[in-house]
């Protein structure tokens, strides 16, 4: 990851952040978020831009504020595909990780929180709560990747479609606490990735999550204002697509 300007670019506060309670800094009291806020500084990615590059040494790590970051790995003969997306609150380059373990490209104009490798390995050191909610957000990943080979290995061409759908939906819009997820109809939720790229990293090809996209549309669970955006119109039935209705 490329070094931050010295000045950044957005002031903020912590305790007014919109992604307050779900980033890596959810467990901190006052104190310590000030600790934060005196390490933190703001960068931003225009969309296509390189964020981190598979292999490189990176001396910062973020959180995304604003935005969505496509991670993908190249092989030698130049196929790529994306492996996966981060959201804001989701946190990137691994702190304990000096390496980045694949590219990482702004899929959407993106907004990082940054914070030098080394202050933060200290800071997490100092600070227990810091390192709890590093533990959770580590499992919570695990969780993911658990869920994404269930996906891909046992699903449909349909329910990895309407699965896709689905998580950028949650992502899009995340529910309340304790509260059951729901989601306005006139909520335009941006497809960050082309049909090409969804299709790579679900093992299915453009044609074919097309011809779902074409299904699920005709069946009034979604509809698209552009070929870059979607709403869902029916969540229940798009849950059921993905196969995550109830049995």
């Amino acid at each position: 990851m490329s070094a931050p300007s010295r000045k950044p670019q957005q002031q903020q506060d912590c305790t007014h952040c919109a992604i307050r309670d779900r980033a890596i800094c959810a467990y901190c009291g006052p104190q310590e978020l000030e600790q934060l806020n005196a390490a933190k500084s703001y960068r931003g990615f225009p969309k296509g831009s390189s964020i981190l590059f598979a292999g490189e040494e990176s001396e910062f790590v973020g959180t995304i504020v604003t935005g969505v970051v496509a991670l993908s790995k190249s092989l030698s003969d130049g196929r790529r595909q994306v492996v996966g997306l981060q959201f804001p609150s989701d946190f990137l380059g691994g702190a304990f990780r000096q390496r980045a373990p694949c590219d990482a490209v702004a899929a959407t104009d993106v907004l990082l929180c940054m914070f030098e490798r080394r202050s933060f390995l200290t800071l997490i050191q100092e600070t227990p709560s810091l390192r709890d909610r590093m533990l959770d957000l580590t499992l919570d990943e695990l969780d993911a990747l658990r869920d994404w080979m269930t996906l891909l290995g046992l699903k449909s061409a349909r329910e990895k479609v309407a699965s896709f759908l689905l998580m950028l939906a949650k992502r899009s819009r995340p529910a309340s606490k304790g509260a059951a997820f729901a989601l306005p109809a006139e909520l335009d939720i941006p497809l960050p990735i082309t049909r090409g790229e969804i299709g790579e990293s679900l093992g299915l090809t453009i044609e074919t999550v097309s011809r779902q996209f074409s299904k699920l549309k005709v069946e009034g669970v979604i509809a698209f204002g552009t070929s870059r955006d979607f709403r869902v119109l029916d969540l229940e039935a798009l849950q059921d697509a993905a196969g995550e209705g109830e049995a």
